[in-house]
């Protein structure tokens, strides 16, 4: 019994692959840039639930490259839930904070109405909107700040400007779950399962790390688990300015995932220990 997943070489991709059942498809089987061929990818392999873990993540270069970002995220999720649907088979789809406006200090339930800040919110918005006017059994999954030992994240980011800087000032009025990509690759696997005798389960529901900090707050954890000897600055998003506006606040109201699912919230600091033990960065006496 195969769990399909698209994506190969993301964070949660690359997770997903060590769970069992999961056959992962790269770019050069299933390109999101082409919905058609991911379609015949889902019938040619006859999988009993589907997990769309491939995205299209720039979230600055989307600014300038909506349409294609648009494809990635909006129209190939469509197509992929439209065949499931047709297949009676369940898709899970991962999607997230950006489709709120950030706006106020209250966690975003699932059922809160959308107001996407930019390009990169509005398609992965688009992306949910196609499944569920399938009509089929799905999840869409919605989370926030992935972080793993894999590719490019604030994790890594902050260990390699740590150790070359005493200072970093970094954004303080952005508040959110950083989140591992084991833990989601965890429970989107699942979610899939529990869909393909429980259809009812079908739904949106939210995934964050616990508990809600801001991103200078996660850096100066990341520091100083690392042992670093690097100061973080507090600053406002007004003082780093980017292409994509972010959401000041993004914590996520993940109540209904562990109602329905028995999915808790995972501890971050849990996963930045396992993070830091894999990068070879944890420092036992910080």
């Amino acid at each position: 019994m195969t769990i399909l997943v698209f994506g190969k070489t993301g964070q949660v991709a690359t997770e997903l692959a060590t769970l069992p059942g999961t056959l992962c498809l790269g770019r050069d089987i299933a390109n999101l840039n082409d919905p058609a061929a991911c379609a015949a990818a889902i019938i040619a392999n006859a999988p009993v639930a589907v997990i769309n873990a491939a995205a299209y993540t720039a979230v600055d270069r989307a600014e300038g490259d909506e349409a294609s970002a648009l494809t990635i995220n909006g129209t190939a999720p469509g197509v992929m839930a439209q065949t499931c649907a047709q297949l009676g088979i369940p898709l899970v789809q991962i999607s997230t904070d950006y489709v709120f406006n950030g706006s106020g200090d209250t966690p975003w339930h699932p059922d809160a109405p959308t107001a996407p800040l930019g390009a990169y919110g509005r398609t992965k918005l688009a992306g949910e909107q196609a499944v569920q006017a399938e009509e089929g059994t799905y999840a869409i999954l919605r989370t926030s700040w992935v972080v793993s030992a894999y590719s490019a994240n604030f994790v890594k980011t902050m260990l390699r400007l740590g150790g070359a800087h005493d200072t970093l000032d970094i954004v303080a009025d952005q508040i959110g779950g950083p989140t591992g990509a084991r833990e989601i690759a965890a429970a989107c696997h699942n979610i899939a399962t529990q869909l393909v005798d429980q259809p009812i389960k079908t739904g949106i529901y939210h995934f964050a790390g616990a508990p809600d900090c801001s991103w200078a707050g996660f850096a100066r954890a990341i520091i100083s688990k690392a042992g670093l000897a690097c100061t973080v600055r507090d600053i406002p998003s007004s003082a780093y300015l980017t292409p994509a506006v972010r959401p000041l606040n993004s914590r996520l109201d993940c109540t209904n995932l562990y109602t329905t699912f028995g999915i808790p919230r995972p501890d971050w600091k849990d996963t930045l220990t396992h993070i830091l033990t894999e990068l070879g960065h944890l420092n036992d006496r910080a």
